[in-house]
């Protein structure tokens, strides 16, 4: 008799039960106590540590490690912007050249991505790297490089549905009409190239592409699914469903951290204050269903939660989301929330009580249904941690590296 993983998941619960612009006003005007700076300065601190001495022996893009150490992708898969970008982020706290180098290095060898039309992240790929690239250097080759993958980009757009594809090369009907809530953070891309070019047909397809996410995936309390399912002939709504979530009734924490940093960021390109009440909703919703000890769960709605496993990304992604979105609405509330979960990071899932750990941040999940990387580091965990840092101690850095200014 065969048992599905989601069984095994279920069964689980009873034996749990239990170039520069300034930085955002808010955020400069809001400092951290000091207590928090202090922790959250050791942590970056020993993240720029650990990159110095793992960073020489990087010749590819980590994906996420086994046994503590990074297993590669030659071509980036979907996360090989994040390692530039750490760099990137590691040069501005330390002001290291080597870093700088090593940035530059890592992000040239995405070249050949920028012609990809068989995937969705090009955000991911090309925004923490290429794009940031162009901000702290100037040097025309990374924007013109950013803007080939944008126009890569919109060739997934679906005019009948009104959404970007996820999955799949452009031919093979399989997957032609799944959207998942993690394209949000592709969108940026987008603004990107309308902002540089003058081109609104850029920012008018990520608009519709959110405007679509907005319509079908925030319940009634904030809550989304992994994916919607549309039918790519008409664009007719077919329903939610998930792959790394529980299921399509659950809520994937890191899902619902793509959504919130998503959609504030696209309030901050269009000002549409649809957007922001938008991002307002699902964060909400993460914040009330935190744990006491503010690391997310990997899926919010599964059965054995909150007793269950960890994923530090999604505490990463989130607290800087909840940064941004404070800065946007001026509520305070949300920036105490993520200072408190970067504190819980920096406390409790950095790798410091290993001497063979690679990676910054330990306590990760990618993909609990598979049980594909369960209690493993992953490269956006540690990008999103340093990101998140960042914009408390050196918000006007971080500006200048991505770009935190509002239309």
């Amino acid at each position: 008799m065969s048992v599905s993983r989601r069984t095994v998941l279920a069964t689980a619960a009873g034996a749990a039960a239990a170039v520069t612009a300034a930085a955002p006003a808010a955020a400069a005007a809001t400092p951290a106590p000091v207590p928090t700076q202090r922790t959250l300065r050791a942590a970056a601190d020993y993240a720029v540590e650990k990159l110095r001495a793992v960073a020489p022996a990087v010749t590819a893009f980590p994906v996420g490690t086994k046994f503590e150490k990074w297993v590669y992708s030659q071509n980036g898969d979907w996360v090989g912007g994040f390692w530039p970008g750490t760099l990137w982020m590691a040069w501005l706290h330390s002001g290291d050249d080597t870093f700088r180098a090593q940035a530059l290095a890592s992000a040239r060898k995405l070249a050949p991505r920028q012609y990809d039309t068989g995937t969705h992240d090009l955000g991911f790929l090309f925004y923490p790297s290429w794009v940031t690239a162009w901000r702290l250097t100037g040097d025309e080759p990374w924007r013109a490089g950013a803007l080939r993958a944008a126009d890569s980009l919109i060739q997934r757009y679906n005019p009948r549905g009104r959404f970007i594809r996820a999955w799949g090369a452009l031919g093979d009907p399989g997957n032609a009409g799944r959207v998942i809530v993690d394209t949000m953070m592709n969108l940026d891309l987008l603004a990107f190239a309308s902002s540089q070019t003058g081109d609104g047909k850029y920012l008018d397809i990520a608009v519709e592409h959110a405007r679509t996410t907005q319509r079908v995936f925030p319940r009634a309390d904030g809550s989304t699914p992994h994916v919607y399912d549309f039918d790519p002939a008409t664009g007719a709504p077919i329903g939610p469903s998930t792959v790394q979530g529980y299921s399509p009734a659950s809520c994937w924490s890191r899902g619902q951290a793509w959504g919130l940093y998503g959609f504030t960021t696209m309030y901050r390109r269009t000002g549409d204050p649809a957007f922001l009440a938008t991002a307002r909703k699902l964060a909400d919703f993460a914040v009330g269903a935190l744990t006491p000890d503010h690391v997310p769960v990997w899926d919010y709605r599964a059965p054995q939660q909150p007793h269950d496993i960890k994923d530090a990304s999604a505490g990463a992604i989130t607290a800087c989301g909840l940064l941004d979105l404070a800065a946007a609405t001026g509520r305070p509330a949300y920036r105490e929330v993520a200072l408190r979960m970067l504190t819980a990071l920096a406390e409790t899932c950095l790798t410091r009580n290993s001497a063979r750990a690679e990676a910054v941040v330990a306590r990760c999940t990618r993909n609990r249904p598979a049980e594909d990387g369960v209690e493993i580091s992953l490269p956006y965990a540690d990008y999103y941690l340093l990101e998140g840092i960042l914009r408390v101690l050196r918000p006007r850095d971080v500006d200048r590296a991505i770009d935190l200014s509002t239309v």
